[in-house]
């Protein structure tokens, strides 16, 4: 059997992460490290993997776009009819893994979902383009259709049905934001010996930093 790590395995050595370098709030921190990864010119800097699991703890994973962050958390949006708002609606505990390679970072936040108001999730719906509003209306995400041209049909009805008029956000289609009481930052180091720093969430609105082995 092939290992893959025989041709792919590489070092670490772009930078380090040390307690005395990183900002206290883990909000702020990510910030900085989102900012580098934009300027970097990355392919999606906001691309992120949401784990979530059902309450018998199967779980599952798929990549999302993160639409914002701040002190409440970390705010992306989906079809709530989906696997994924299916898992979050009986088990509101997720994770998600941001990984920009090319900075050899990583950063995981873990934490209780949290549905986002109707005025949000309105107000990002309208800015949303309008073949993306269609397309929210034209997919019943994650259910099984027995070909494409379903999808380009309905989204040809919906177009019709919607000409010159707005396109309302669905009822299904909500906001969730991850509210974080633990966030990682992985920095890849040389030998393996990669730098880890964990916020973990405290009572007053604090946060202990920890400093985990690779």
């Amino acid at each position: 059997m092939s290992n893959p790590e025989d041709t792919l395995n590489k070092q670490f050595e772009l930078s380090e992460l040390k307690e005395e370098d990183i900002d206290p709030s883990p909000i702020e921190q990510f910030r900085l490290w989102y900012e580098e990864s934009l300027r970097a010119d990355l392919i999606h800097p906001n691309a992120f993997t949401l784990a979530t699991s059902t309450m018998d703890g199967k779980s599952s994973a798929r990549v999302l776009l993160l639409k914002g962050f701040d002190e409440l958390g970390f705010v992306f949006y989906s079809n709530s009819e989906s696997k994924k708002g299916n898992d979050l609606a009986h088990n509101p505990f997720a994770a998600i893994c941001f990984w920009w390679g090319v900075l050899e970072k990583q950063v995981r936040i873990e934490g209780k979902i949290e549905i986002v108001s109707l005025d949000e999730a309105d107000n990002y719906f309208k800015s949303r383009p309008r073949g993306s509003q269609i397309g929210a209306w034209a997919s019943h995400q994650s259910s099984v259709i027995p070909g494409r041209e379903i999808l380009e049909d309905r989204f040809k009805e919906l177009e019709n049905k919607y000409k010159d008029k707005p396109v309302p956000r669905p009822p299904y289609w909500n906001g969730y934001r991850l509210v974080p009481d633990a966030i990682e930052f992985w920095q890849g180091r040389d030998s393996r010996l990669h730098d880890r720093l964990r916020y973990k969430s405290q009572s007053g609105g604090k946060w202990l930093i920890e400093r985990l082995a690779p």
